[in-house]
């Protein structure tokens, strides 16, 4: 389907080959849009690593200051009192070995799992359901914790996570079209100054090499990647 006269002005008002400030990207971003739902803000990170090498595989989490515009389902897997801990926090579903064998026969109607370390034995035998779709918990991303309270809060508060992939590059929601200019700025300093702070010693030369974001049906809007992030 040929896109109508209205994308097409849209289309327009982006230069494909300019490098624009954060903040003038944020401001286009919004002028692009083209769906009539509230579109996702994608942030692509170019870096300068081999990810092929595991001393520069780029990973990790970030709390987006005003959140993804989305509420994470968040599943709790303990015993005891960390039951009541999670049900506090607001996790919305708690349990332990009734929950894995639901997982098991099918059921995957949430977005994170965080787990005990207690509850990790009985939850790595779902590894072949859970792993290719990054369900599994892991220490390193604080989904397989004792302080599952704090790890929901975070999650619920706009926690996201983040890995390069084979390419080198690192995709992210970082928001939704419908947020004030600022509020994205914002969301995609925190993610740009996280993985700034992650750049593996083992990384040489120039680290971002190129950052863009778009909306979900939206162009892609070049950034700057020598500029302040502040």
């Amino acid at each position: 389907m040929k896109p109508d006269k209205k994308s097409k002005e849209k289309e327009s008002l982006v230069e494909k080959e300019k490098m624009y400030l954060l903040e003038e990207a944020c401001q286009l971003i919004k002028k692009t849009t083209k769906a009539k739902f509230d579109e996702t803000v994608e942030i692509s990170l170019k870096l300068g690593v081999n990810p092929k090498q595991t001393d520069q595989n780029v990973k990790g989490t970030v709390v987006l200051p005003h959140g993804t515009g989305k509420t994470k389902k968040v599943l709790v897997l303990a015993k005891g009192e960390k039951l009541k801990e999670a049900e506090a926090s607001g996790a919305d579903y708690v349990g332990e070995k009734e929950l894995i064998d639901k997982i098991s026969g099918g059921w995957l109607g949430f977005d994170v799992i965080v787990s005990t370390p207690d509850m990790m034995k009985d939850l790595s035998k779902l590894g072949k359901i859970l792993g290719p779709r990054g369900l599994m918990p892991s220490p390193k991303l604080g989904t397989a914790t004792l302080d599952v309270g704090k790890a929901v809060k975070e999650i619920k508060a706009g926690k996201i996570e983040f890995k390069v992939d084979s390419y080198g590059i690192i995709h992210a929601g970082v928001g939704k079209v419908s947020f004030p200019e600022q509020k994205l700025r914002e969301n995609i300093i925190a993610l740009i100054k996280t993985i700034i702070k992650l750049k593996p010693s083992a990384a040489k030369g120039q680290y971002l090499k190129s950052i863009s974001i778009s909306s979900t049906m939206g162009s892609g809007i070049k950034i700057d990647s020598t500029q302040k992030f502040s």
